[in-house]
């Protein structure tokens, strides 16, 4: 089953076409990583799923329910504010630079959004958030501020917190880029352990060897187009297509 449908989406900059003609599936469970050069769209991508970008046209589906239809006159219409809450509710998103409340704990960091956002009381949301630093291997740092973790630390604690939320997708842009190489293992191990619970995820990445391990597709963006998109032999092993070689050189050398 689909968990997110996305057709023919669209976006643009100032005239410049960033998005064009995106249509992929993401099916329950499945993760999927987003490779590509910089500036080719990954991001913007994205944050047009997540609501942080508005896209100019297409469709985009999540759950089964719109976020991004066409009318009947053929203009792209969002649905209503209270259908795009509850679709943000189901996806979670984990930034480059963490984006943790500095002035906040790590543990009000993580209970602050099911609080305000889901009503949880104050005992179920610092129970859960305990839970999940614990599945972080961060149970020490509840009291702890941002400033005082490391880059790692600091991503393993917005993992938390977007999973406090039981996002039905989880998000990742590029998680490991603001990590120097001795953390970014930390990172990558984490989310592979998700990947073993069968949680559903999409990864932007340059972490080619990591794309090819843990992903069942792997879609290729250039120049806002999805020149790519099959399982990592498909893409990695096996493309026939030049652009995707050329980009992939540096990875096979």
């Amino acid at each position: 089953m689909a968990i997110l449908e996305v057709r023919n989406l669209s976006k643009s900059f100032d005239g410049f076409d960033v998005l064009k003609d995106i249509s992929f599936d993401v099916e329950k469970g499945q993760v999927v990583s987003i490779i590509g050069p910089s500036g080719s769209g990954k991001s913007t991508l994205l944050r047009c799923i997540n609501q942080f970008e508005k896209a100019d046209g297409g469709s985009i589906n999540i759950c089964g329910q719109d976020m991004l239809v066409k009318n009947e006159k053929g203009k792209t219409v969002y649905a209503p504010p209270k259908v795009l809450h509850e679709l943000r509710m189901k996806i979670g998103l984990v930034f480059q630079n963490f984006n943790l409340f500095p002035h906040m704990s790590v543990l009000r960091n993580i209970t602050e959004a099911p609080m305000t956002v889901l009503k949880q009381d104050k005992k179920t949301a610092e129970e859960n958030a305990l839970r999940l630093l614990k599945k972080m291997g961060l149970e020490n740092k509840a009291n702890e501020y941002p400033c005082n973790l490391s880059g790692g630390q600091q991503q393993r604690v917005s993992i938390a917190r977007a999973l406090a939320l039981s996002p039905e997708v989880l998000f990742f842009d590029e998680p490991t880029s603001a990590l120097d190489p001795e953390l970014t293992g930390e990172i990558l191990k984490v989310i592979k352990s998700l990947a073993e619970e069968n949680m559903t995820m999409v990864i932007v990445t340059h972490e080619m060897s990591f794309a090819h391990d843990i992903s069942d597709r792997v879609i290729f963006m250039d120049e806002g187009y999805i020149i790519e998109n099959g399982t990592p032999e498909e893409v990695f092993e096996h493309s026939d297509n030049e652009r995707t070689k050329q980009f992939l050189e540096r990875y096979h050398s």
